[in-house]
C-alpha cells in the first residue's frame, strides 16, 4: 500500500505515515519496505491471505 492509501485507511495524515514507518524501519534496521514485509511474515505478524486493510478486524 503507498502512504496515502495508509493514511486515508488510518483517518491520519500521510506526513504521520512516513514518521512512523521511518521510525519503525529505523528500530528495525531495515532498508525498505520489502524487507519490513519479510520481518512481518517471518515474525508471523502477518499471514498469508490476511486481509492488510487497515483499520480492519479480521
Amino acid at each position: 500500500m503507498t502512504n496515502g492509501d495508509i493514511a486515508r485507511g488510518l483517518v491520519v495524515s500521510e506526513a504521520t505515515v512516513k514518521t512512523h514507518l521511518h521510525r519503525a524501519m529505523t528500530k528495525l534496521s531495515l532498508a525498505s519496505r520489502a524487507q519490513a514485509v519479510v520481518v512481518a511474515y517471518e515474525s508471523g505478524l502477518v499471514t498469508p491471505g490476511r486481509d492488510a486493510t487497515p483499520g480492519s478486524r479480521s
